[in-house]
Order: structure tokens, then C-alpha cells, then sequence
């Protein structure tokens, strides 16, 4: 009599993959169905286009000022300010996909203050990077008050592959009052990713 299967297990037995088994293990087995024992080391052993169906971007290069991705974020917080400079509650994230990227910021922020005007400044993380006073425009005489929509434009060179957090500050240039998103107006930054 000729066995074609055994059960093993019922017979208490084992087999070493790695001694006992040759030849191509089907997919339906556990197998991949070939017989290579090696891998493609992807750093060394790719070149030309990697198809999108296989991880890749379909692309062979990416050419300074390309845009990589977008992103933004939009508050309706109302918060309001003294002489020191304090967070507005507008911030937005991004992860850079190479050193040499640049992001450009848009920043539309919405504000309302009593005498004497204010600045806004634009950081990345912790690091100041762009501050600008805002003038006396859009006045209600009657109530000697100002509102307007502010709006920053500004293109950062990072250096940097980690996650990066851009957002704003203010503060009063004297005594008096500031409100960001007053009235629960929409302030919105947006940041782009160009390639360098």
C-alpha cells in the first residue's frame, strides 16, 4: 500500500522546513509558489519607475517646484490678547518628504482690536519666522475699533524630514483689547509642500 498523505501530527511527528522540504511550496500550502530564496534589496537591485500598484509613485524624478501635498487646518476659537505675544489657536502640521522641500504658508486670520493696532507673527514650531505689525484699517469710528481679515504669505525652507508645526501669535501694541476669530469668524492656514 502507497501513502500519498500523512497526517503528522496524528502520528506525533514533526518535519524541519529547512531540511526535509524541497521543491516549490504552493501559495495555498503557506508557500509564495516560488522557488527563489532570495529578496530584492529595493536600495540597491531597483532602478527605473516603481508603479504605483507596487508601492511606488509612478514617477521617475520630481523637478523643483512640484507640488507634493497640502494641507490645512481652520479654528473658530475666539481668544482674546494682552501686550505679549500668546497663541491664536490657528496651527497646522505637515511632515516634509525631503530635506531640500519648501513650504509655502498661507495664513488668513481673522482680528479685531481696540486702539493702537497689533502684530501677528508666524512660527515654526517655536522659532519665529515672520512678524508683521497690521495698520489702523476698516475703523468703526463710532466705537474706535478695528476689524480685519489678515492674510500671511510666506515661503520656509525647513530642512527637514520630521513633523513641523506652523501657527500664529499676537499681541497688542498697548493697552486695549484683541480678539482673534471675533464674532467665531473662520481663521484658516494652509501649508504646501513644494519640491526643492
Amino acid at each position: 500500500m502507497t501513502l500519498t498523505t500523512i497526517n503528522l501530527a496524528a502520528l506525533g511527528q514533526t518535519v524541519n522546513l529547512g531540511t526535509e522540504v524541497t521543491g516549490t511550496l504552493p501559495t495555498g500550502n503557506g508557500g509564495t509558489g516560488s522557488t527563489a530564496t532570495t529578496f530584492v534589496n529595493a536600495a540597491s537591485n531597483v532602478t527605473g519607475t516603481l508603479a504605483t500598484t507596487n508601492g511606488g509613485t509612478g514617477a521617475t524624478s520630481f523637478s523643483p517646484g512640484k507640488l507634493l501635498q497640502v494641507v490645512d487646518n481652520a479654528t473658530t476659537t475666539v481668544v482674546t490678547h494682552s501686550t505679549s505675544y500668546a497663541d491664536t489657536t490657528l496651527n497646522c502640521s505637515i511632515t516634509p518628504t525631503a530635506t531640500s522641500s519648501k513650504i509655502y504658508i498661507l495664513v488668513t486670520q481673522c482680528v479685531y482690536w481696540s486702539q493702537n493696532g497689533l502684530t501677528i507673527q508666524l512660527l515654526r514650531d517655536s522659532t519665529s519666522i515672520f512678524a508683521q505689525p497690521v495698520a489702523y484699517t476698516m475703523y468703526d469710528n463710532s466705537i474706535d475699533n478695528a476689524r480685519d481679515i489678515y492674510s500671511i504669505q510666506y515661503l520656509d525652507s525647513p530642512s527637514s524630514t520630521s513633523a513641523i508645526n506652523y501657527k500664529t501669535q499676537c499681541k497688542l501694541h498697548s493697552a486695549g483689547t484683541i480678539q482673534t476669530q471675533e464674532s467665531n469668524q473662520k481663521s484658516r492656514i494652509t501649508l504646501m509642500e513644494i519640491a526643492g
